[in-house]
């Protein structure tokens, strides 16, 4: 019989990413109103250290492989072990981050599984003894709960959403063989090219800066970076900006590019398509700087500036700075 709520962490680099204490939190909510245990799946090399510290947010057990073959991530070695493991161990419910990893493995694990899964969800509970998932669909425009027959019941949790809530637990540290042979695979990662920036990723951010099409040009966004540098935040941009080749991929924020929930999102000259609010529409607070007053986005912003980001956007990291000194 299915029993226990198992995550799978993410980590990168040694470094544990906070989507990973996210699930740890959310599983450890569920699995105590079932009265089962947390289980935590953690990959990678040289990665055995920091197993334990999951059991600060209620993991019961880490379930660790350690071996070079997991570092850096490919989705057929880690699809492999994951699977494996969970067809073992049979829990009731498996949770992974809505992030660009947890949603490339998902998609594979699903498959191997064959269950069936809700995807970038924004709350899960626990209805008659079994998971119902709530996620966003039609890019926002309402939300559907999910039920999953079969077991696993699978749930991707999109980051930044989730509280992260310490309950130590021992978080005892199981290895595991992941029974694959590393000869076998069919990817291999040749090169990884780093952000050497520094800056926080935009699904992890608390404070998110973006840009549209009204920057009017690549030249213009150091005004943003500078109110982003103040103000301890990411720089994002829409898909408007990205095609015109203003910023990077990496840095588009919507339905085609990253689901970002932070504490604070500031849009500056983006008009607020449809696409756009699909991917920030969950942010605690909007603030929307726009010439155009008839902007869609100000209905969905808690604060409005209608007037020119080129006259609004200094001053205000003028008299922020001014606050913070």
């Amino acid at each position: 019989m299915a029993k226990g709520v198992w995550i799978v962490a993410e980590q990168r680099y040694g470094a544990f990413r906070k989507i990973s204490f996210e699930l740890a939190s959310t599983a450890r909510k569920l699995a105590d109103q079932i009265g089962e245990e947390v289980g935590a799946v953690l990959l990678g090399s040289g990665i055995e250290g920091i197993a334990g510290e999951l059991g600060k947010y209620g993991v019961d057990k880490v379930y660790v492989a350690d071996h070079a073959m997991f570092e850096p991530y490919t989705t057929d070695a880690h699809a492999a072990a994951v699977a494996r493991l969970v067809k073992e161990n049979d829990p009731s419910i498996l949770l992974l981050g809505a992030s660009t990893q947890g949603r490339d493995l998902s998609a594979r694990l699903v498959g191997k599984l064959a269950t069936g899964m809700a995807t970038d969800c924004v709350d899960v509970k626990i209805v008659d003894g079994k998971l119902l998932a709530s996620r966003p669909m039609y890019a926002g425009k309402c939300f559907g709960e999910v039920a999953i027959a079969a077991f696993p019941q699978m749930a991707t949790l999109r980051p930044n959403v989730f509280p992260v809530v310490e309950n130590s637990r021992s978080g005892e540290v199981v290895k595991f063989d992941p029974g694959v042979d590393p000869g076998q695979l069919k990817t291999k990662v040749i090169e990884v090219q780093k952000d050497t920036t520094g800056k926080v990723d935009l699904t992890e951010a608390n404070i998110i800066v973006s840009g549209g099409r009204g920057m009017k040009g690549p030249e213009n966004y150091v005004i943003i970076e500078e109110l982003a540098d103040v103000l301890g935040a990411t720089v994002g941009a829409s898909r408007a900006a990205v095609d015109a080749g203003w910023r990077p991929q990496k840095d588009q924020v919507g339905q085609t590019g990253k689901i970002v929930s932070p504490n604070l999102y500031i849009a500056c000259g983006i008009s607020g398509a449809i696409q756009h609010l699909a991917g920030m529409g969950s942010s605690k607070y909007i603030v929307a700087i726009n010439k155009d007053q008839e902007a869609p986005i100000f209905a969905r912003a808690d604060y409005g500036i209608v007037d020119d980001l080129f006259k609004v956007v200094p001053e205000l990291t003028k008299e922020i700075k001014l606050l913070l000194a």
